[in-house]
């Protein structure tokens, strides 16, 4: 995975990115206003996704972000109640992935120096992960196979695969026993 920054001025904006969020922040608003698990609220996950969202993923409602044209879901995922993706890096979200409540997978931040620049990196969640609720994922951060972050932390820096994690800043406690799961 080519993972570098990306440094986006968003003082700079063109009429292909204005059009796009304009869409976007239609599709979002009537997702959220939708009745879930209708195919009213499938078909608009569906045109809100395109084709980045895998067979039997739901994500519930509210669903907060931007740019979700970046994001790529795969098969299998649970995404509960009120994500936050800040998506303008990308993020990419494999297999049987479960994400809690009021988790954020934030992929840009801001210049110290000048705030309009924004450096941005796609997050990066592998096979199996489950991600506690109110976790904050930040820029450029791989959160390995089947790895763990418990509730409310704060991931830094990258998460090894059966791994464990917890804490502001996240820290490993343990690593799980990888002959445990059942692999494809």
């Amino acid at each position: 995975m080519d993972n570098t920054w990306e440094i986006v001025d968003s003082r700079i904006t063109d009429p292909k990115s204005s059009a796009i969020g304009a869409r976007n922040t239609k599709l979002l608003f009537e997702l959220n206003h939708t009745m879930p698990q209708t195919e009213e609220y499938f078909a608009k996950l569906r045109e809100l996704f395109g084709d980045n969202l895998g067979e039997n993923s739901f994500i519930a409602p509210p669903l907060q972000g931007v740019c979700f044209e970046r994001i790529k879901i795969g098969k299998n995922v649970f995404i509960n109640s009120n994500l936050l993706a800040m998506a303008r890096g990308g993020i990419i979200i494999e297999d049987d992935v479960q994400i809690a409540a009021n988790v954020q997978l934030l992929t840009n931040n801001h210049d110290p120096y000048d705030r309009a620049i924004l450096p941005c990196k796609t997050i990066y969640i592998k096979k199996g992960a489950w991600i506690g609720a109110g976790a904050t994922i930040l820029p450029g951060i791989s959160i390995g196979k089947h790895a763990i972050v418990g509730a409310a932390s704060v991931v830094t820096k990258d998460v090894p695969d059966y791994a464990v994690v917890v804490g502001n800043p996240a820290k490993v406690i343990k690593t799980l026993d990888k002959n445990k799961f059942k692999e494809d």
